[in-house]
């Protein structure tokens, strides 16, 4: 499992406009990573929508905001034009950065288990180190949450 002080995995994937965005691309900016299960899920939609209505907040602290998720691009593609994101979605059909940020997991549902991803976000330095990670997020209210937190930490952010 990774923990906060840890230098966060790179990654290069693709995003809703099919172009490749890395973790190399967020030099000097502080990076929101967070993982999601599956577009135009309920939860999901009020997430994304959430970051989305706080990012000129996260902006002006100099932090951007991606979320991955298992989703094609395509799908990433039509999710973020009907909510109107303006911050980068990128596809991990392979699920290769979603296990390496410990997003893919063993889940219960009814008594079955299942791997799949669990709703996961990373606050990642300029440096490139985690300075905070929340695990099985609540969608709603996650993301003034995650705002409140870098608020208070903004001496952590340079």
């Amino acid at each position: 499992m990774l923990q906060i002080g840890d230098l966060a995995p790179d990654f290069c994937l693709f995003n809703q406009k099919e172009k490749k965005v890395c973790l190399k691309d967020f030099e000097n900016k502080s990076l929101i990573l967070y993982f999601y299960p599956k577009n135009n899920t309920s939860g999901c939609t009020q997430e994304a929508v959430e970051f989305n209505d706080l990012k000129e907040d996260f902006n002006q602290l100099g932090i951007e905001i991606v979320g991955i998720s298992a989703d094609l691009v395509k799908s990433h593609a039509q999710f973020a034009k009907k909510l109107g994101l303006e911050f980068f979605l990128l596809s991990d059909e392979e699920k290769n950065v979603l296990k390496a940020y410990h997003a893919w997991q063993l889940k219960k549902l009814y008594g079955k288990e299942y791997m799949g991803i669990v709703r996961t976000t990373y606050f990642i330095s300029p440096q490139k180190t985690i300075l905070n990670i929340w695990n099985k997020v609540r969608a709603k209210g996650h993301a003034k949450k995650v705002l409140d937190w870098a608020i208070e930490n903004k001496a952590l952010l340079l």
